[in-house]
């Protein structure tokens, strides 16, 4: 598939770069936070060998140590085998507890029923099944499901709902995917895993910029403007941006925020959950 590569405005990159010192305290903080006030000192982690598992990992331990931090990869028969290398390369530099799953006999009967099953349907099975394993291992383990969803992925829908997005916290959904570079970087994650071209490794070949039908760094600064910086997707266009682009884009996001919230209550009563029933997740009492 061909990337939309017109008209990219390559001097709004640096609006994306962070202080990635600032950026590690928050997050450890975060999850160390997050972790222990919801009762809990351990976390479990889907690590696939992509760099936001990764990240995902390095902040995980910084925050909790090394030994309160499950890895569980969970290839299919597809699976790319460096991914589970690098995967194998993060568990062993972090030296953190790991188990390694194979999801092949727990999907396929399921797929077996349904012969002409698309590769897009297959890929939502599999990410819901690797979260029904990561659940019991949460449970076994004594830890909170970690996400590994970046910011870019979420804006733009590219996540299954009660799959990948099915977590108990999410450490670097804050992060653009250029950003989420930069911060693995500092943490010295390791460069095989930094970069190689982004994959969900749900079937064979795939990757996530040609699936998307674009790369990252260009639709991260056109998110950038769009989300942080409040433009319109006119305004998008004066600096630069194909305006077709920009607008199938911003569409995206739109089409897929119900992915970003949680299931809406209808309301019948005066306090109606989601409406004026509101607290802080920390609300006690």
């Amino acid at each position: 598939m061909e990337f939309a590569t017109s008209n990219r405005p390559t001097h709004i990159l640096p609006r994306l770069k962070i202080n990635t010192d600032l950026a590690r305290r928050i997050l450890v903080g975060f999850i160390r936070d997050e972790i222990h006030k919801n009762g809990f000192k351990r976390a479990v982690i889907a690590l696939s060998g992509g760099i936001d598992s990764a990240l995902s990992a390095f902040l995980s331990v910084e925050a909790l140590g090394a030994e309160n931090v499950l890895a569980v990869r969970m290839p299919y028969r597809t699976s790319s085998p460096g991914s589970l290398s690098d995967a194998e390369a993060v568990i062993e530099q972090l030296n953190i507890p790991y188990l390694t799953i194979e999801i092949t006999p727990m999907v396929e009967p399921l797929f077996d029923n349904f012969p002409d099953m698309s590769p897009l349907r297959k890929g939502n099975i599999m990410a819901r099944q690797r979260m029904i394993v990561l659940y019991d291992q949460s449970a076994a383990f004594g830890g909170l499901a970690m996400g590994t969803s970046n910011k870019t992925e979420f804006l733009l829908g590219y996540s299954t709902i009660y799959g990948d997005s099915g977590v108990a916290i999410q450490p670097i959904a804050d992060l653009y995917k250029n950003q989420v570079r930069q911060l693995a970087a500092a943490l010295d994650v390791p460069r095989s895993v930094i970069e190689k071209p982004p994959s969900a490794d749900l079937w064979e070949g795939q990757t996530d910029e040609g699936e998307l039908g674009f790369t990252y760094d260009m639709v991260d600064q056109l998110l950038y403007l769009l989300v942080d910086e409040r433009y319109s997707v006119e305004e998008c266009a004066a600096e630069g941006f194909d305006l077709d682009f920009a607008e199938k884009v911003w569409r995206q996001v739109k089409r897929n925020h119900y992915k970003r919230t949680m299931p809406n209550v209808a309301k019948l009563s005066r306090r109606s959950i989601g409406h004026d029933f509101l607290y802080l997740r920390d609300w006690t009492g």
